[in-house]
């Protein structure tokens, strides 16, 4: 049976983003753990929070595309093990765990069996946000974010414990935990909580926002509809395929024998 898709060519841009994804989290964390907090004013260090929060959450969207095996197609097990590098990194999340509830979610969106969604419980965001974190966190997780944390304290300690603590949870704790609410909100709950009024309860929405605007949200995860109905685009193609979608006529079409 015929297939109809956007007329999108595969990347080979995917590596080389990972990789600058990558590279600019690990620079940017030597940068702001190293920084001299008292000569530097409050606006600055907001800025610097915003920067790791945005790469903090780069490193779960190269976690995301390994899955669906787009970092490295060819080569699979190279392309899983980036992915458990980069999902590891961002919050010491188990790989395969998440690859299994990420295929679910793809199966069935928005069902009960969704471990992403709410489950047929309230879907109030702060309830919804609870139970999102909960499939997701674990006690031996949490022991290894502490203990990397603690360990990234006491290398840059110094003469000053009380500095390196405030910069471990400003520069890596706090980024974390707004970038877990970037995921939520944008890739989870805005594109899902609209699916009961829509006529088929299993279609996602989009949002409709500039590219621009996207981007800085959560990588064009907001274009969430255009990623379930095409996951073998990467996250930087998806505006592409929500340009096409917003056409009309439709945009050129190909049909896989």
């Amino acid at each position: 049976m015929a297939q109809i898709r956007p007329l999108i060519e595969p990347s080979g841009k995917a590596p080389w983003l990972a990789a600058g994804i990558g590279l600019a989290w690990l620079l940017s964390l030597i940068l702001c753990l190293t920084l001299d907090l008292s000569s530097i004013h409050p606006a600055l260090v907001v800025a610097a929070v915003l920067v790791r929060t945005f790469l903090q959450t780069g490193l779960f969207i190269v976690g995301h595309d390994a899955m669906h095996r787009l970092l490295l197609p060819m080569r699979p097990r190279l392309n899983h093990q980036l992915g458990a590098l980069a999902l590891g990194l961002y919050g010491a999340l188990p790989y395969q765990p998440c690859l299994l509830n990420h295929h679910r979610h793809h199966r069935a969106p928005g069902s009960d069996s969704d471990p992403d969604g709410h489950g047929g419980q309230s879907d109030s965001l702060f309830s919804w946000y609870w139970r999102f974190m909960a499939g997701y966190l674990s006690w031996r997780q949490m022991a290894g974010l502490l203990s990397g944390w603690g360990l990234l304290a006491f290398a840059v300690g110094g003469q000053s414990p009380t500095a390196a603590i405030t910069q471990v949870l400003l520069f890596c704790t706090l980024p974390l935990l707004l970038s877990s609410w970037q995921l939520f909100l944008v890739g989870t709950y805005l594109p899902h909580r609209r699916q009961s009024t829509l006529v088929c309860t299993h279609q996602v929405g989009s949002l409709d926002w500039p590219v621009w605007v996207s981007l800085l949200a959560c990588y064009h995860f907001g274009y969430h509809r255009e990623h379930h109905e095409s996951p073998e685009l990467c996250w930087f193609q998806l505006p592409m395929a929500h340009g096409n979608q917003q056409q009309r006529p439709l945009a050129p079409l190909i049909f896989a024998r």
